[in-house]
């Protein structure tokens, strides 16, 4: 594990259960939507390029959703997502591999599978379009990228600084998302993008992810350079439907 830190003992709580994880006994094999040309069609529609995130609750967020998941993503749909995010992380984030299937059954865009995915044998519990891969928490960045996409998936690198984008891209890392919360402290700060952004090479797809609330926000990160923004908790937050079209229309 490449952490340099200690983490906060929520985080460290979640890795715990991921790898006490039973892991499937089969190997999925996926046709897989291109998340990279979803964002790039919302891009060229005039839209900002959101993934929604279908995320029931939070170790950083108060309640939780009980609303049918399908029926979220249909909306964040309706309110032009270009893709949807789903967690299926269970004792922290109320996620389940099933709520994916149904949801991938019932959208026509990409969908993610974020999760904590610490082993190649994590990849094989579900069929998904995109799979989330930490390089904070992979000792081996380029095998998992490389086992992802021999099932099909494309794999989106998860980075939070210079040094783990430097992993990143070295690993072949051809869509990457910087994460504004620093899972050592929990602590959000915008500018975390802001600083990483420019030392991301052209031919990489660049994600924002976490601490986009406000439309504001959301210009924010595409004018640093996002290529698309994974937004949770500000779309979870109210009418899903509603939150996503501000942030698209932003």
């Amino acid at each position: 594990m490449n952490a340099t830190e200690d983490i906060a003992p929520a985080v460290q709580s979640i890795l715990d259960a991921a790898a006490r994880r039973e892991t499937p006994d089969g190997r999925v094999s996926v046709e897989s939507r291109s998340l990279v040309d979803g964002l790039a069609a919302a891009a060229a529609d005039g839209r900002i390029p959101v993934i929604a995130e279908v995320k029931p609750t939070s170790p950083t967020t108060e309640g939780s959703r009980t609303d049918d998941p399908v029926e979220l993503a249909r909306q964040m749909v309706a309110g032009g997502a270009a893709a949807i995010s789903v967690l299926t992380e269970p004792e922290h984030f109320g996620g389940s591999t099933e709520n994916l299937e149904r949801i991938r059954e019932a959208v026509d865009v990409p969908v993610l599978r974020k999760d904590f995915l610490l082993e190649e044998a994590h990849l094989d519990a579900v069929e998904a379009d995109a799979v989330l891969l930490i390089v904070r928490f992979l000792d081996d960045l380029e095998g998992m990228l490389q086992a992802a996409r021999d099932r099909g998936f494309e794999p989106l690198v998860e980075v939070h600084t210079l040094a783990e984008l430097e992993t990143a891209v070295d690993a072949g890392a051809t869509l990457v998302g910087v994460n504004n919360r620093d899972l050592a402290k929990l602590v959000v700060d915008l500018d975390t993008f802001e600083s990483i952004a420019p030392h991301v090479p052209d031919d990489v797809t660049l994600l924002a992810e976490s601490g986009i609330t406000t439309p504001a926000d959301a210009r924010r990160m595409r004018d640093a350079g996002a290529d698309g923004l994974l937004v949770g908790s500000a779309i979870m937050d109210g009418d899903v439907e509603t939150n996503t079209r501000d942030l698209v229309n932003a």
